[in-house]
């Protein structure tokens, strides 16, 4: 007979049918008291791992967006200007950039000679003319000056009918930007601080790209647990509060990732620490765009694009020859040569040689689509061809290279080009704005304050997510983060601050926490 204080139950073990009636009545435990689990025959399994990367991923992601989230919007706003800067130019400098069209144009000769007696005496040298590449278009002459900053050249338009001077503006670049367009070039890429302005953009560039995939993996893994997933593709409006904000923030950004990637990926190559690592894995994977050698007997060398606007003519030419020692009439015979080689497009630039041992150099200059980059060099002695690049040669990585610069720029598509890019620019301000706007709503309303909550701003993810991954888990996030921060400097050197910010604020949290407690008690 047993007693109600028995911890064994009276219909425990087989029955009189060899059934085990503990199936339905567990033993308690004996620490607690509580019903615990049957006993089984079968071998012990541990416990499943709680999912670890979707909480690692947005405990990332919290963090990049709230520390580098206002780089990453600078760059979104500047970026969206420098989009539509091609066509701001286009009206502002009209006088400069159009004349009226007609069915003839003068030789280069005679406008090159309108240009040399502008600059007279000035401490500037000849270093490029692009001639007109439209009836209505003109001429510009280019001439480098110590005056200037890097990349820049004195640019002097001449009307092709007439060898009128119509305009004097300093350019910018193979992009050939007007000042408009180099303020904006400049703002979007340094903050007019120089180079160490350029690190607000390469940290803008590299994360934004972590942000971006690991916005998708976010995307894809709630997606996985919901049962219209497809109703994830645009923003809810039945919602209020944060969640409506999330879903603006999903679902823009989800269209946007892809965009984000690349924008990403291109625009590392522009960057000191990051671009620098970029040069050299393309020249060890001999991904290098090839450049016409001016050398005289010399092959052809391999050149990369320069910051945001290409080589400058100024800096293609070297120190160019004094204009009052190149004939005018050199540049209509280069162009006729090069045309006979393989200069087909309208788009063209002609550099005179650097000095005596330096060759002429005609280059198609035209990037939007279809591209046209090829260029040719001649002998200024025997006129004979000393070095050609065609584009047709590219490696496929340098033309992918080409390209994705053009794009970036938004002259490979011209204005279809420009509005994707300036839409894609406000989407990602606006996450970045939605992002705070969360944080922001997510903050403690009701309830008891503490302390720890006194700032009244949402808290970030539970951290500990690593904990529960596997062996192999923790050691691929290591090896991944080692080998980011290798390869993009910036992103190494801000993830080991958020580390510590981490650290520090976990460390004060419990403090703050343990001092509540005594508080309580007391």
């Amino acid at each position: 007979m047993t007693t109600p204080s028995s911890t064994v139950p009276e219909n425990s073990g087989p029955d009189s049918t060899g059934r085990d009636l503990t199936r339905n009545n567990p033993v308690p435990d004996h620490r607690t008291g509580r019903p615990g689990r049957r006993p089984s025959s079968q071998p012990h399994r541990p416990d499943r791992r709680l999912p670890w990367l979707g909480p690692l991923l947005r405990r990332l992601h919290f963090y990049a967006g709230i520390l580098i989230g206002p780089f990453i919007l600078i760059a979104a706003l500047t970026g969206a200007a420098y989009a539509i800067s091609p066509t701001l130019e286009k009206a502002i400098y009209a006088d400069e950039l159009s004349v009226p069209a007609t069915d003839h144009s003068l030789p280069l000769a005679d406008q090159v000679t309108a240009a040399n007696a502008v600059v007279g005496d000035a401490d500037a040298t000849l270093s490029a003319v692009r001639p007109a590449p439209e009836p209505g278009d003109t001429t510009r002459v280019m001439y480098s000056d110590p005056s200037l900053g890097e990349s820049e050249s004195r640019a002097i338009f001449v009307d092709p009918s007439t060898a009128e001077v119509v305009g004097d503006l300093t350019v910018y670049g193979t992009s050939g930007a007007l000042p408009l367009r180099t303020w904006i070039d400049q703002m979007h890429r340094s903050l007019h601080l120089g180079d160490v302005g350029r690190f607000y953009s390469e940290l803008a560039a590299s994360w934004m790209g972590i942000v971006a995939a690991a916005g998708i993996v976010l995307w894809v893994l709630r997606a996985r647990r919901t049962r219209k997933p497809l109703a994830m593709l645009r923003p809810s409006r039945k919602h209020q509060g944060l969640r409506r904000t999330f879903s603006w923030h999903a679902s823009v950004g989800i269209w946007a990732a892809i965009g984000m990637l690349f924008l990403s990926a291109t625009g590392i190559t522009w960057s000191q620490l990051g671009g620098d690592n970029v040069t050299k894995l393309r020249a060890a994977l001999s991904w290098e765009t090839p450049a016409v050698s001016t050398e005289l007997g010399g092959a052809s060398a391999t050149g990369e694009h320069a910051r945001h606007g290409g080589n400058s003519s100024a800096e293609a030419a070297g120190s160019a020859a004094d204009h009052a020692a190149i004939d005018p009439a050199d540049f209509d015979m280069m162009l006729s040569m090069g045309h006979g080689v393989n200069i087909d497009t309208g788009l063209v630039e002609i550099r005179p040689p650097a000095d005596d041992h330096s060759a002429w150099v005609v280059q198609e200059i035209q990037r939007s689509f279809p591209t046209k980059v090829d260029a040719v060099a001649f002998d200024p002695t025997t006129m004979e061809v000393t070095d050609r690049v065609d584009f047709a040669d590219y490696s496929v990585p340098a033309k992918l290279a080409r390209w994705g610069i053009d794009v970036h720029m938004g002259s490979m598509f011209g204005l279809a080009n420009q509005i994707v890019l300036f839409v894609l620019a406000i989407g990602i301000a606006s996450m970045v704005v939605w992002g705070y706007v969360m944080w922001w709503q997510r903050r403690p309303k009701r309830g008891p304050v503490t302390r720890f909550e006194a700032a009244r701003v949402g808290r970030a993810p539970e951290r500990g997510a690593l904990n529960e991954a596997p062996w192999w888990g923790m050691g691929a996030v290591a090896l991944g983060a080692i080998a980011i921060g290798l390869f993009l400097p910036l992103v190494g050197i801000s993830l080991a601050v958020f580390v510590v910010i981490d650290v520090l604020l976990g460390v004060r949290a419990r403090r703050r926490r343990s001092r509540d407690a005594v508080l309580v008690r007391r």
